[in-house]
């Protein structure tokens, strides 16, 4: 979708939906009369992949080692079974009316505002938007980290050991941040597949690194660690804290599983027939799949090396320099991964600030206008100058608050706990019952509000566990300082 195409459309605040443009038959348009869209079921789970295997995965250690053997592995299963079943709700909610020949909702809120309508788009719009927000936020943090643990392994190796190696995180959220600014002038969603396949590639390749050291290590020690409970509670460990971390590694399971709120966009890239529902549910069940496998092997392998002592961050559990260069690999892999998982969070908040710019400004040169700039060997690439500044704008707003708030772990579980109800749970489960007419107290509806209040009891837990972790490690926190 170009912004050209966004220039005359009459949005509203929080009404990001364009109308069907009619156009004759041809075989160059879709039944919207857009271009015609491309996508399938590969490309659809390239973008599920990239936007869930993300830097989610290596708290999964830490957060099976607050649950033990027997609720760490059973949890995630359970997340991992509602996300997948309130996805397959949510792809029903692409089409208006029939599913196949129906309203296309471009959007997750326009699936809302299709279905539900009235305050709760508004409310949905808010959650989404800080949601991908947020987790702008937190890719960065976890980037920086992964940057700053290169370069202290070579500081380490060029030392022999001698050197302690504390670097600040600082200079490397800047280089992130410097590369998502390039990286934001991409027009839309539907130009970035390449970039979803790469990030993709690169996810599994630190999954698999995190895995066969999670392996190796427990081979080495000899016996699988860990407790049927996870962490016990003894004198560094009060009962607080063991509840605290209990309710935060909740948050942390949800927020690896969390793509909700970008479903219905990437579900607006792929073609028909088949119909995008039916492919976006094949999508789905091969990206959560895939996912839960790498999740369940990173976690379990993970816990097994390190026991009640697991990190935070699983790949920095395995040392500095041994091997330092598969864990630079393991590490770059990551970095690029959150580059393009960046992206795929921020362009729909992308496309919903400038289609209400356009709207609310349609006259104003200096958001409309577009410069043409011929680049070797590409096509012509349309500059936009409201799209550079504020993009610009924006990553740098996202790099400050990292800076400010550099905890990895607490703004993990927290941006978990806020989204997965919300956007992952409630919005699709509502959506599906007025879409398909259940009527209230059936069987059906039953289970599907059950399902909604047991996720909400265990989101509002995982909220409060990150709140309290984030309050224990500003009493520490030095603005600006953080080093690792």
């Amino acid at each position: 979708m170009t912004m050209k195409q966004n220039r005359h459309s009459d949005n509203q605040v929080f009404k990001m939906s364009l109308e069907a443009v009619p156009h004759s038959n041809s075989g160059l348009l879709d039944d919207d009369g857009r271009v015609k869209r491309t996508g399938n079921v590969w490309t659809a789970s390239a973008h599920i992949i990239t936007a869930v295997i993300g830097s989610g995965v290596l708290s999964l250690a830490w957060a099976i080692a607050q649950l033990g053997w027997v609720a760490g592995p059973a949890i995630m299963i359970m997340f991992s079974a509602v996300t997948y079943f309130t996805s397959s709700l949510l792809a029903d909610c692409y089409r208006s009316g029939d599913p196949v020949t129906g309203k296309r909702n471009y959007t997750y809120m326009d699936a809302v505002r299709s279905n539900l309508g009235g305050l709760q788009v508004k409310i949905c719009g808010l959650n989404q938007y800080i949601n991908l927000f947020g987790v702008a936020i937190g890719y960065t943090i976890a980037a920086s980290i992964s940057m700053t643990a290169i370069k202290r392994s070579n500081c380490f190796h060029a030392s022999n050991d001698q050197d302690s190696c504390h670097i600040s995180s600082i200079p490397y959220m800047i280089i992130f941040s410097v590369v998502e600014i390039i990286f934001s002038q991409i027009p839309d969603f539907d130009q970035i597949s390449w970039l979803s396949i790469v990030a993709a590639v690169m996810s599994f390749t630190y999954s698999t690194i995190g895995l066969g050291l999670g392996i190796a290590y427990t081979a080495e020690n000899g016996r699988i660690k860990g407790s049927l409970t996870g962490v016990s509670i003894s004198g560094a460990v009060t009962e607080a804290k063991k509840i605290w971390w209990t309710f935060q590694a909740l948050g942390d399971i949800a927020f690896a599983y969390s793509y909700s709120m970008i479903l219905i966009e990437i579900q607006d890239t792929v073609k028909s027939p088949p119909s995008e529902a039916k492919t976006m549910k094949r999508a789905t069940l091969i990206s959560v799949a895939v996912t839960t496998i790498f999740y369940m092997l990173c976690g379990c392998m993970g816990y097994a090396a390190f026991g009640d002592s697991s990190p935070g961050n699983l790949l920095t559990g395995f040392g500095f320099y041994n091997p330092y260069w598969l864990l630079d690999i393991a590490n770059a892999a990551i970095v690029v991964h959150l580059i393009g998982a960046y992206q795929v969070y921020c362009q729909p908040l992308f496309a919903f600030i400038e289609k209400v710019a356009y709207s609310t400004f349609p006259d104003s040169t200096f958001i409309t206008k577009e410069v043409k700039i011929p680049i070797p060997g590409y096509k012509l690439y349309n500059l936009s100058l409201f799209r550079l500044v504020w993009r610009t704008l924006f990553v740098i707003t996202t790099t400050v608050i990292s800076m400010l708030l550099p905890f990895f772990n607490d703004v993990v579980g927290l941006l978990g706990a806020l989204g997965f109800w919300p956007l992952t749970v409630y919005y699709p489960v509502e959506m599906y019952i007025k879409l398909k007419k259940i009527p209230k107290w059936t069987n059906k509806w039953i289970g599907l509000q059950i399902l909604s209040v047991t996720c909400l009891v265990l989101s509002i837990a995982a909220a409060v566990g990150s709140v309290a972790g984030v309050v224990l490690d500003l009493k520490t926190y030095k603005p600006f300082k953080t080093s690792y």
